[in-house]
């Protein structure tokens, strides 16, 4: 039995602690968050003991820790974390900063410990499908790959100016999609993005409309479209076109009742909040965690798929403000 620790527990760090209340090799035991109440909390949810941060990732008894605190606390629990010999499972993004994320790696890997960098959507259904078709050969090589990613509304405002903005926060998950169906690095990144949904996005510096093009070395392209609105759901689609087809994984439905009338057909709108949406994508990441532990494998994605993403962030962030651009070492 694997004794894990939650440093974290606010929403995502219940979702961690939820999936692992379904894995028999696994099991919550101690979580650490730095307002009482929250730890409280989730600690009479799974039986575990409240500890410290410190205590936590000191504690012998502890085999892994699932860090699902603010961006800002990931340097210093990752470091830690791995010089005490912890397996790490840690939320998107690993840190803000390339360099700092480069430390990271120079540290969890000095150290030898696993380390699985939390992009949930290759672990859904839908997504990890066309990946796994892609690599049987049934549309032949890949060209094209097209990914659609809307939220329904956009976050606060006082999120926003915290976030890294909409490339580093929103569309890194479609930046590490992108490079889970081409199948290569990017080297190139051109971007374009306007605060069409909320003028105060704009005055906060930041986009709620954005797409992006990157580019591959042998030339392989995916167009990504993001935005902070979408009246309709949840949308989450992906299509990629190859030399002999084309794969496509669709928005997951509220239901799959559809009527028809003289009127036409009506069906249910795309599911409305991530959660709900990528609900099986959470509980099959830990799963693959937890496999990856018992089996001595490394988990993927790793650390430096998370560096990976963000440089792509950056790329984009810069060809933003320039427009033009931007080629990646």
């Amino acid at each position: 039995m694997l004794n894990i620790g939650i440093l974290g527990c606010g929403r995502i760090g219940q979702v961690h602690a939820g999936s692992l209340q379904h894995i028999a090799t696994a099991r919550v035991a101690a979580v650490a968050d730095a307002f009482p109440e929250a730890a409280n909390a989730l600690a009479s949810k799974t039986g575990a003991t409240v500890m410290t941060a410190e205590e936590m990732i000191t504690s012998p008894a502890i085999d892994a820790v699932v860090i699902g605190t603010p961006t800002d606390t990931h340097f210093d629990l990752i470091q830690s974390s791995a010089k005490a010999g912890k397996a790490i499972f840690c939320e998107k993004p690993v840190d803000m900063s390339a360099d700092r994320i480069r430390e990271c790696i120079k540290t969890v890997e000095a150290a030898g410990v696993p380390f699985l960098t939390g992009f949930n959507r290759r672990f859904d259904p839908g997504f990890a499908g066309l990946q796994a078709r892609i690599a049987a050969g049934e549309i032949g090589d890949v060209e094209l790959v097209t990914i659609l990613s809307r939220d329904p509304s956009p976050p606060p405002v006082a999120y926003i100016k915290s976030s890294g903005g909409l490339f580093r926060d929103m569309m890194i998950h479609d930046f590490d999609m992108a490079r889970f169906l081409l199948g290569e690095d990017i080297v190139r990144v051109f971007a374009t993005g306007s605060a069409l949904v909320d003028p105060a996005i704009g005055e906060a510096g930041d986009v709620d409309t954005a797409v992006a093009v990157l580019t591959t070395a042998s030339g392989r392209i995916c167009q990504i479209s993001n935005s902070r609105r979408a009246t309709y759901g949840y949308d989450q689609r992906a299509e990629v076109h190859g030399s002999l087809g084309l794969l496509k994984a669709n928005n997951v439905p509220e239901n799959n009742v559809e009527i028809a009338t003289g009127a036409g057909f009506c069906a249910a709108p795309a599911q409305h909040f991530f959660l709900e949406r990528y609900a099986g994508a959470y509980r099959a990441e830990m799963m693959h965690f937890i496999e990856c532990l018992t089996a001595g494998t490394a988990p993927s994605p790793g650390i430096r798929d998370g560096l990976a993403a963000q440089l792509i962030a950056d790329a984009a962030a810069t060809s933003l403000e320039t427009g033009i651009p931007v080629d990646l070492g």
